[in-house]
């Protein structure tokens, strides 16, 4: 029996393209409209497995994910990092110069701001996905519209591509969690990546100590995010991630840090897919 991937969105999103990619089989899809409800997707048995957008090379993290993650106490399985290739999309017959407006979602727009600008006779429409919005111009084949999104989205929808890449940045990479209510299953010989999340004591020095132990036990950060804790104004929770070359000298900073932190929690513990 497949597993059941939840995503956020639709068939089409890039969540989707990170399902596809990762899993590389014809996986079983919960779409879900938020973030939100796809934590209540994978709490509720819905699906088992869960494909979460956390942070993005140019826009930054997505702090109330952390929060999802941590709250609902999820387990980081795995990650992947996919490069953010918009397109514009439209139906088979379009020609570029048919186009009179532009429908998606606000930051995709702002993605291809450049490319945009330099057709100003096309009108740019907010929309609540991108994915949807490719969606609903191929079920009611609506022409004189594009859609700006994936490549899989094209594929899925029937759409032509009329102009491809057409993103500013090109250098533009967004990172996604695979999650799971239960541990993941990875061999220790190739976990080589952690994720973490502690609070510390309103003391001068006590984030650098907890930096020099990491350093001392040879584990590279790679990420930290704080998130102001709700009961306590003022104070912080750290979130962060580390790669390391031996699982054992993972396994002896965990030991100091649970000792010199608080609320000291194992997000999540898996195999460092950056190249």
């Amino acid at each position: 029996m497949k597993e059941k991937i939840a995503i956020q969105g639709i068939k089409g999103s890039f969540h989707h393209q990170v399902a596809l990619e990762y899993f590389q089989e014809n996986v079983t899809i919960d779409e879900c409209l938020s973030f939100e409800a796809l934590a209540d997707s994978l709490l509720n048995n819905l699906s088992q497995l869960a494909v979460m957008a956390i942070e993005n090379s140019i826009a930054g993290s997505i702090i109330p994910n952390y929060a999802l993650i941590d709250n609902n106490n999820f387990h980081i399985i795995g990650e992947y990092y996919l490069d953010i290739i918009q397109n514009l999309m439209g139906l088979k017959e379009q020609r570029f110069d048919e186009i009179q407006e532009v429908h998606s979602h606000p930051m995709a727009l702002l993605q291809c701001m450049d490319f945009l600008k330099k057709h100003p006779q096309i009108k740019l429409v907010e929309d609540k996905d991108t994915a949807e919005t490719a969606r609903r111009i191929h079920q009611n084949q609506i022409k004189g519209i594009a859609a700006i999104g994936s490549r899989v989205a094209a594929e899925l929808y029937d759409l032509n591509i009329i102009a491809p890449e057409i993103q500013t940045v090109n250098n533009n990479m967004t990172r996604f969690f695979i999650i799971s209510k239960e541990k993941g299953k990875v061999n220790k010989d190739e976990i080589n990546k952690a994720s973490l999340k502690f609070e510390l004591d309103d003391t001068p020095g006590s984030l650098a100590t907890v930096l020099n132990v990491m350093t001392n036990c040879k584990l590279n950060l790679t990420k930290i995010q704080s998130m102001p804790i709700i009961e306590t104004p003022f104070q912080y929770s750290f979130f962060v991630d580390v790669v390391f070359e031996k699982y054992k000298h993972y396994e002896k900073a965990t030991k100091i840090l649970q000792l010199m932190t608080n609320h000291f929690k194992v997000l999540g513990e898996y195999k460092n897919r950056k190249i």
